[in-house]
């Protein structure tokens, strides 16, 4: 199995972090980065953000240097203001830029952006080919099935994309209408595959390496994006690496394991932020990675009241100290 190659970017893995809102931020995307993904992809940023110059928009676009390859993600439906937000991300240090075809959210789709763009696949073009004649940097699609189970166009969309200069496609199992229920359908996914030459992306229902390796075999895409799997577990990048590559399975981290990096994650937050959005954000990461962990209800009650970096180290200390006299003697 070769590593895939997304225009000038060489990969070095098979797993990448899919974008998520509120979770593919910079503190989590050097997490993610150092545990395997061999791509990040940040959370999508409004192009009308950029045009307009909304700072807290600017803020999204910041970049670590050990995190490199990265993608932007940028959603909105004018070709222009994309193709100007593209350009933005290029000068802010992006390895890729990834257009926005696949959230299924009302607040997005009702202006025309995201998953909409599935219903006007003109639009869509028109888009790519503003953005692609905008950068010199490679640009990407992601996108879903289509907008609902009786309009799947994935294949002409995809068709399209490449013909404009798309150097890669993300294809998600799920129509709009489908949001996140059900089950991905990766038949749909090697339709694409079969349909481009450029590399094709699988997202939908990946959580594990054999998951991963029954997406790739049976659609026979370049590689995997995970996304919800991901969140409060960066461990399964470099496991679904290990599986693809040598068919082990890597344990699961230890309690010990999963505490330290929500310090980690924490403390990234807070120089990224500033502590008090960071601790606010952080409950909610924290409880990810506090699944299936004893007594997990109790500490996400206790990790509610901190308001410090230094009140959510004491929780946590706490909690280890108590699961380590509970722990049998060796």
């Amino acid at each position: 199995m070769e590593y895939p190659r997304i225009g000038n970017i060489q990969l070095d893995g098979f797993a990448l972090l899919a974008p998520m809102a509120g979770v593919s931020d910079l503190a989590y995307r050097v997490i993610a980065r150092k545990m395997g993904a061999a791509l990040t992809t940040a959370e999508m940023v409004s192009a009308k953000g950029l045009y307009y110059h909304n700072e807290k928009t600017k803020d999204m676009l910041k970049i670590a240097e050990e995190e490199h390859p990265v993608s932007l993600q940028i959603f909105g439906s004018d070709p222009a203001v994309m193709a100007l937000g593209a350009k933005v991300m290029e000068k802010a240090g992006a390895d890729i830029v990834d257009i926005n075809m696949g959230c299924p959210m009302q607040k997005v789709v009702k202006n025309g952006d995201g998953s909409a763009l599935m219903k006007n696949v003109p639009l869509a073009v028109e888009i790519i080919s503003a953005v692609t004649a905008a950068v010199k940097i490679p640009v990407t699609i992601k996108m879903r099935l289509g907008w609902s189970r009786d309009t799947i166009n994935a294949v002409e969309l995809a068709m399209a994309a490449e013909s404009a200069g798309a150097a890669a496609i993300t294809v998600h199992g799920r129509t709009r209408e489908d949001f996140y229920t059900g089950t991905a359908d990766w038949r749909e996914i090697k339709k694409v595959v079969d349909a481009v030459r450029i590399p094709v992306i699988g997202n939908g229902d990946v959580g594990d390496g054999p998951a991963a390796k029954a997406l790739m075999e049976e659609t026979g895409c370049a590689a995997v994006a995970i996304g919800r799997a991901a969140w409060g577990n960066p461990w399964v990048f470099g496991a679904v690496n290990t599986y693809l590559e040598t068919g082990e399975i890597l344990p699961g981290p230890s309690w010990e394991e999963r505490l330290a990096m929500v310090r980690k994650h924490l403390h990234g937050l807070c120089v990224e932020k500033g502590e008090r959005i960071a601790v606010r954000e952080m409950r909610a990461h924290a409880s990810r990675y506090f699944h299936g962990l004893p007594k997990a209800t109790v500490l996400r009650r206790e990790i509610m009241k901190a308001l410090t970096e230094e009140e959510f180290g004491r929780i946590l200390t706490g909690y280890e100290m108590e699961l380590g006299l509970e722990e049998p003697e060796a």
